[in-house]
């Protein structure tokens, strides 16, 4: 599968880097694809992956990983290409005021400046855990969207990374995962540390 990484930090360059490894085609996304940090990166990879800008990489990804911080977001998505159709991961949390034209959740806001197809995922588990986690239990991972074909295709990609997937319902739940997402940090951020991950018990 062919996945474009939009957003080349720590979470992106993680779950990209993960996926290259698993077989898949990625290209990271950046202003300057050619700079010496970028090369880095896509060697680090391996020869899956490759370097583009936010246009090449959106014209290039059947699934579009948004992994930028949301000050930067809503610019770096509008005016770069055609995003209808595409499967969309949103693994970005906003913990800031939503803007005045928000219309939900950032993953609701993202669908909506877009029209494609959002699911959230990845957005409540540390970076240094989103590739083979390694708990005694695979760790829990929420996803939320309206449209079935893309939340298999996310459940599949997050599967392979390592994780129980738990369809959490429609994209207007995905506020809930992004709550969820300031407990994790709050947590992380206390005296239990980044390694930690949620799992779902069942009786």
């Amino acid at each position: 599968m062919k996945i474009g990484i939009i957003g080349a930090g720590v979470v992106g360059s993680t779950l990209g880097k993960g996926w290259a490894a698993k077989g898949h085609q990625v290209m990271f996304s950046s202003r300057n694809p050619h700079s010496d940090r970028m090369r880095a990166l896509v060697a680090e990879a391996g020869p899956n992956a490759s370097a583009g800008t936010v246009a090449e990489t959106l014209a290039f990804g059947e699934v579009l990983v948004i992994a930028i911080g949301w000050e930067a977001l809503p610019d770096a998505l509008r005016g770069v290409g055609d995003w209808s159709g595409k499967i969309v991961i949103d693994a970005t949390n906003r913990f800031s005021p939503p803007p005045a034209n928000s219309v939900g959740s950032a993953a609701e806001d993202i669908a909506h400046i877009t029209g494609a197809r959002v699911v959230k995922a990845f957005n409540t588990i540390g970076a240094a855990n989103m590739v083979d986690p390694p708990f005694s239990e695979k760790p829990t991972m929420f996803i939320a969207g309206d449209d079935s074909e893309a939340k298999a295709t996310v459940t599949q990609l997050t599967e392979q990374m390592g994780f129980e997937v738990v369809d959490a319902g429609p994209l207007s739940n995905a506020g809930l995962l992004e709550n969820l997402a300031r407990l994790w940090v709050t947590l992380a951020r206390g005296s239990l540390g980044p390694n930690i991950a949620f799992r779902l018990l069942r009786r």
